[in-house]
């Protein structure tokens, strides 16, 4: 008959090494490379602050771009991972620009100012001629194929802006013009190897190519594809800390019916 009693559940406790702090540092660690390595390489979030992508993207739609779609850039560089595809013409980009004061540049060209991200549709490809007489682009010398819907839409200034669904290439999408806009034509124009020409879908009032140029496909992060949080609120990070505002968001400010929606 052996001698030999089980340890008591103290003695266990003693026995049982705890974690050091060290291993406990090497495990965050290792979950923060991790996390970096998704939002640099898979995927990354972005906040729509504008109204230029109505009514496809509402001001305070959090979505998620597809960083490995086109191959995910390697930080630092201009080089690229190999991607899944090209970009198309009318994929919803997100890219980077620069910026000095209220003005926007491309951001390859003006390396020096800081850079912004913004989100747009790309509507002229590298080696194609696009022009804009009034509401009608035409690329290649044929316009796009548009038609109108019975539809209206009232944005946050109260314009009341017409609805009309457009088609790139066998893709439709919703675009928005406002009749009381004063346009400006764009002039026939040759869009350089490498570069891409990007419009907003709300077209009388968005700041994008036909004001400051065309995109570098380095400056691409990635296509948008889905959007994981929206709500009607574009207000500054400490408004976050009042309870008040949580309450507001939550109850009449949230979107439900938007998140998980897939961006076209």
């Amino acid at each position: 008959m052996s001698d030999r009693t089980d340890p008591t559940p103290d003695e266990l406790k003693r026995e049982t090494p705890s974690p050091s702090i060290l291993d406990q540092l090497t495990t965050i660690g290792f979950a923060v490379l991790i996390a970096l390595g998704i939002r640099t390489f898979v995927i990354e979030p972005f906040r729509i602050p504008s109204e230029s992508m109505l009514p496809t993207l509402l001001v305070g739609d959090h979505l998620f771009v597809n960083k490995f779609v086109y191959g995910a850039k390697v930080p630092f560089t201009d080089w690229r991972l190999p991607g899944l595809r090209e970009p198309r013409r009318g994929d919803v980009v997100v890219f980077e620009v620069a910026r000095r004061g209220g003005g926007i540049y491309p951001a390859d060209r003006y390396p020096n100012l800081p850079r912004d991200r913004f989100v747009k549709r790309i509507v002229g490809m590298p080696g194609d001629t696009i022009e804009v007489t009034g509401r009608v682009v035409k690329v290649n010398g044929v316009p796009f194929d548009r038609r109108e819907l019975d539809e209206t839409f009232v944005d946050e200034r109260g314009h009341l802006l017409r609805s009309e669904v457009e088609v790139l290439d066998g893709r439709s999408h919703a675009v928005l013009e406002d009749p009381a806009a004063s346009l400006r034509d764009y002039a026939p124009v040759r869009i350089e190897s490498g570069r891409y020409f990007m419009m907003g879908d709300n077209r009388d009032h968005s700041n994008d190519s036909r004001s400051w140029g065309t995109v570098r496909f380095e400056e691409f992060k990635g296509p948008a594809f889905m959007l994981y949080w929206s709500w009607d609120w574009n207000g500054s990070w400490g408004e976050l800390l009042r309870p008040g505002t949580w309450w507001s968001l939550l109850g009449e400010k949230m979107r439900w019916e938007r998140i998980g929606e897939m961006i076209r």
